[in-house]
């Protein structure tokens, strides 16, 4: 039963042998090692033509499988997402236009019952898929129309119109442009849109300043500025609006009233000098008895 078989076929051997595939490096060369241990609860799935996506940022990635392994219903605008985390609005943004540009995410306005517009935001876990299969969590492609346009070349984009003048203050003293500029740079713990520029704030806060001249508190002209914001996407330039807010809405100077007259200082006490008796007056003289019989006898 030991006796060997040189003539049988040898067992069949695959084209490329495990340890020569292209994939595998001798484990000197200090490569990745996984010590898997497999999840029974509290697991999202996630592609991986989205963790090893080859245009996405870092950034975007992460975020994508954040929001994937969210819950329906869950808040993933710019405001709740920055204040989950460290980055910032503007990173944040732009991050949510790259998974929007390669169909991870998108974004549909509907009007509520009561008359709102709110923003859905659908969250894609396959963009694409592949021919011959029909998947229901992959997002559609979009139909293309029957009658494709003829591409036309992109018009030059139009210069920046400049912002709308603002009220001036009176007296622009130092210190009420420097609380002006501060109450400008904290809009933003308001609304994460309301980020102004440094040539923005700078033209914005004598506006401010003439609010703060007029008796106007602080937190009444924060609040002015940011109440009623427009929905999400359609602020597209947030200094114009708080100009024309700060124009517009510019509150009546305080009544003027007038500054209190000193109380009166009685006339010194003086002698007279007809009977030396003491008399009120601003002069040396006669009282005025003395004075009323020298008179009549003139």
């Amino acid at each position: 039963m030991d006796t060997q078989h040189p003539s049988a076929p040898p067992r069949a051997q695959s084209r490329i042998a495990a340890d020569n595939h292209p994939n595998r490096r001798p484990h000197s060369c200090g490569g990745l090692i996984h010590e898997n241990t497999r999840h029974t609860d509290r697991f999202t799935v996630i592609g991986n033509h989205l963790t090893q996506h080859p245009d996405l940022s870092l950034l975007a990635i992460g975020l994508g499988c954040h929001i994937q392994s969210l819950p329906k219903g869950a808040q993933v605008d710019i405001k709740s997402l920055t204040a989950r985390f460290q980055e910032g609005a503007t990173r944040i943004a732009a991050a949510l236009r790259e998974l929007e540009a390669h169909g991870y995410l998108r974004r549909e306005r509907e009007r509520v019952p009561g008359g709102r517009i709110v923003t859905r935001t659908i969250s894609c876990n396959r963009p694409t898929a592949t021919r011959g299969e029909t998947r229901s969590d992959a997002c559609p492609p979009p139909q293309p129309s029957a009658a494709v346009p003829t591409p036309k070349a992109p018009r030059p984009k139009a210069p920046r119109k400049p912002l709308a003048a603002v009220p001036q203050p009176s007296r622009p003293h130092p210190k009420l442009i420097e609380a002006a500029t501060d109450l400008l740079a904290a809009l933003r713990r308001d609304d994460p849109r309301l980020l102004l520029s440094a040539c923005d704030t700078a033209h914005l806060a004598p506006g401010v300043a003439a609010w703060l001249e007029r008796d106007v508190s602080a937190v009444a002209v924060r609040h002015a500025l940011t109440v009623d914001l427009p929905p999400e996407g359609q602020l597209r330039r947030p200094a114009a609006l708080l100009a024309h807010r700060l124009a517009v809405q510019l509150p009546p100077p305080p009544p003027f009233r007038a500054p209190a007259q000193p109380p009166s200082i009685p006339a010194p006490l003086r002698n007279c000098d007809g009977c030396d008796r003491a008399f009120r007056s601003p002069t040396p003289g006669r009282c005025h008895d003395c004075r009323t019989p020298v008179a009549t006898a003139a």
